[in-house]
């Protein structure tokens, strides 16, 4: 069983490897983007490069996040998400990321529909009414998480000791 564990890990940590890469190649195109754009002049075309680049940016963001809690949760830690505690840990360092990735997402969408096609604002609106959701939801998750913690403190002191190992 342990070998079969430790084969995870190493897929777990090939895969972090992937979502780093993914991140790199993303902040290299947005870098490329974002200096034509100001290349290219102060107008209007540029102004939405580099929203355009700020929008690659934040799906790096996401890209490098995933990277790194993969990374701490199943290769460093090698943690088994099963106590109430290391689910919200888990989850909250997940959205918050993507919470915020989609609200810039939502934003770069509004500015380019206000400057291209109106038409669009209504799947702007979307993405941000979807992460607005999202957003009461996972609160709505760790208030109901907080009560499952109080039943299982061991849980809590076990995942603080696996902290250590990241220190």
């Amino acid at each position: 069983m342990k070998a079969l564990l430790r084969v995870f890990s190493i897929i777990h940590g090939l895969m972090a490897v992937l979502f780093a890469c993914a991140a790199l190649m993303l902040i290299v195109i947005a870098t490329t983007a974002g200096w034509q754009a100001f290349a290219s002049g102060m107008n209007r075309e540029a102004a939405q490069g580099i929203i355009d680049a700020i929008g690659l940016l934040a799906a790096a963001v996401v890209a490098l996040q995933i990277a790194q809690t993969i990374t701490e949760e199943e290769v460093v830690r090698n943690a088994h998400i099963s106590a109430p505690t290391r689910v919200r840990r888990f989850l909250s360092r997940f959205l918050v990321v993507v919470v915020v990735a989609l609200v810039i997402e939502g934003l770069v969408a509004t500015f380019r529909a206000a400057h291209e096609d109106p038409a669009q604002l209504l799947y702007a609106a979307s993405i941000l009414l979807a992460a607005g959701v999202l957003l009461a939801g996972w609160g709505v998750f760790i208030r109901l998480n907080r009560y499952a913690e109080e039943l299982e403190p061991e849980a809590m002191a076990e995942a603080k000791r696996e902290d250590q190992k990241l220190k």
